[in-house]
């Protein structure tokens, strides 16, 4: 299996950069992990809510493959443990997919014919943060997901 991770608009901070790049090296160990960005929509400010939710959605579909599962970051999504989201991983490698889409979207969330298309959907809190932080606290749960997976000592209980 393997997972991508789709996000609107780049980090703007140098520091989450690197952080999230430091737990995506780490990752490659485990699984084939990709991380893309769709940029930021031009011109967004000229837009209603509904019409870049739209845009964006367009640009998420478009990255999918027919055969991808793809699962939402969004605040009414299931809320897991770190050791659930590890089961959550180790069904989906079961399970036989190709590839996981995780999808963090843009400033107002999706458009429903993301939604339409979503199999799951996942909150990491019922706080709200940032996309740009929401983007470093996923990828380090991902790899603490797969150490817990290979009982390796970075997750403590």
């Amino acid at each position: 299996m393997q997972i991508t991770l789709i996000a609107i608009g780049k980090t703007d901070s140098v520091d989450l950069e690197q952080l999230i790049s430091i737990y995506e090296k780490r990752l490659q160990h485990y699984i084939k992990f990709h991380f893309h960005i769709i940029s930021d929509l031009k011109n967004s400010k000229n837009l209603s809510e509904a019409q870049q939710k739209e845009k964006e959605g367009e640009l998420i579909l478009g990255q999918l493959q027919p055969s991808d599962v793809l699962i939402l970051l969004d605040e009414r999504g299931k809320q897991y443990t770190s050791v659930e989201f590890s089961q959550f991983l180790q069904k989906k490698m079961n399970s036989g997919i190709k590839n996981l889409v995780l999808v963090i979207g843009g400033p107002y969330g999706f458009s429903d014919a993301v939604y339409a298309q979503a199999q799951g959907k996942i909150s990491l809190s019922k706080m709200t943060f940032s996309h740009q932080m929401v983007r470093l606290f996923l990828v380090e749960q991902l790899y603490r997901g797969f150490t817990i997976l290979r009982n390796e000592p970075y997750h403590h209980q």
